[in-house]
């Protein structure tokens, strides 16, 4: 297996959207691997974010992956609009399938619309609701806060859960994304690529800072001192 490495994916939904692709062409210079959307309909998480339209606009902007985070009930209806969009990896939450057949049936629909499936799991669920899909997915995002807002503070309680889904990576040479989603900033970052964090997701901590270019490096360097200082 490859050598772990850190990958950081800000979130527009701190961003200025009143020049949105300015925000997004200075993170990207500033060396973004990828740029992260957080979908929420007002049913699955108590807010009403962004559509498969901002996608479209932030593929017609950049070259680099978009991955998409549907916090929504219905990922089977809605996956293909942001897939069309232009969104690379799709990510949604099993809970809100009712079976494990159902949930197979979704990673299905995205992997064969031409993106790449993950599976997202909250600070309160079991680590091992994700273990039937860890062959089928291409990343996996551990949630640090409670989704549904940006800015919360980061759950530290939710290390053993990371620790132990880059274990079953580890132990079974698989190849998916570890991705790690709140409260993520140069204070934090350490932490999660200590405990096996790959893909770091950071809103406020980039974009809501006056100079995002170097409050993304911040966030990397932070994160690849605690991996012996390979920027990888």
């Amino acid at each position: 297996m490859s050598e772990q490495r850190i990958l950081i994916s800000p979130s527009i939904l701190a961003a200025d959207f009143t020049r949105l692709g300015e925000e997004i062409q200075t993170v990207v210079d500033a060396g973004a691997d990828m740029i992260h959307i957080d979908v929420m309909d007002g049913h699955f998480v108590p807010n009403i974010t962004l559509g498969p339209v901002i996608v479209r606009a932030v593929r017609s902007v950049t070259d680099v992956p978009i991955d998409a985070h549907l916090m929504i009930t219905d990922p089977a209806d809605y996956a293909p609009s942001f897939i069309d969009a232009g969104a690379d990896y799709v990510v949604f939450h099993s809970e809100v399938c009712r079976t494990q057949d159902e949930v197979r049936s979704v990673i299905e629909l995205i992997r064969e619309r031409g993106a790449k499936p993950g599976l997202a799991v909250n600070p309160p669920n079991p680590e091992a609701r994700v273990l039937p899909y860890l062959e089928s997915v291409d990343l996996l995002l551990v949630m640090t806060v409670n989704p549904g807002f940006a800015g919360q503070s980061f759950i530290a309680d939710v290390m053993p859960k990371l620790q132990q889904i880059a274990r079953w990576k580890k132990d079974r040479s698989l190849d998916y994304l570890i991705e790690v989603d709140g409260g993520i900033g140069p204070e934090t970052a350490p932490t999660v690529a200590r405990n096996g964090g790959e893909v770091l997701v950071a809103a406020s901590a980039i974009f809501g800072q006056d100079d995002r270019g170097a409050a993304l490096k911040a966030i990397r360097h932070a994160a690849t001192s605690e991996l012996g200082g390979r920027e990888v």
